[in-house]
């Protein structure tokens, strides 16, 4: 009785080509475990982003660019349209340099940017930025974070610590629960707005 009451929430995660994509199953794991909430979960990555996950461990729909190329005749779905319609929310963790710079062009040129070019504005998309500190300092990433906010989306700013390559400072992608909590704050803030 109490699982009938409670909202359910499709939430697409994007995955890109950072190390911080090692992090992904963990996120999927306590998004799944969101208390007052029914959360399902899909996953769209990019092929350099499975360097660092494997999709067959996540036990969610994992969409890949193949996938996008199933389309054979006029009346069968697009994905990157369908999943655009599933979704009621979108969250970009980790969000690497290129693919941002890609979002702030507005180029599509795979699954995962696909999606973003359709998103409906209407709808949250929250991005996670996670790069090298000295990708992070360009003064190209500022700038395109700047678009993205501009669109309406929603930045979960990255951390200051120590990176896989040895570097120190900002270009860390935030905590997973500090991820998990902005998603559940747009959702519940989706609600206050129907």
């Amino acid at each position: 009785m109490m699982a009938a009451s409670l909202k359910k929430k499709n939430v697409l995660i994007g995955v890109t080509g950072s190390v911080a994509a090692i992090k992904v199953p963990l996120i999927v794991q306590e998004l799944q475990k969101s208390e007052g909430i029914v959360v399902e979960v899909q996953v769209v990555t990019t092929d350099r982003a499975t360097h660092f996950f494997q999709p067959e461990e996540l036990q969610v729909q994992v969409h890949r660019d193949q996938d996008e190329w199933t389309w054979q005749k006029r009346e069968d779905p697009v994905l990157h349209i369908e999943l655009r319609r599933w979704a009621d929310i979108f969250v970009i963790a980790p969000l690497d340099a290129n693919t941002l710079a890609k979002m702030a062009a507005g180029l599509c040129d795979n699954l995962l940017t696909c999606v973003v070019r359709c998103w409906d504005l209407t709808k949250p998309l929250l991005f996670c930025p996670a790069m090298n500190t000295h990708m992070w300092n360009h003064p190209l990433t500022q700038r395109h974070i700047d678009v993205l906010k501009g669109f309406g989306y929603i930045e979960v700013p990255c951390v200051e610590k120590t990176l896989a390559c040895g570097d120190t400072g900002l270009g860390a992608m935030a905590e997973v629960s500090t991820i998990v909590a902005a998603v559940q704050k747009s959702l519940r803030d989706v609600d206050t707005l129907l």
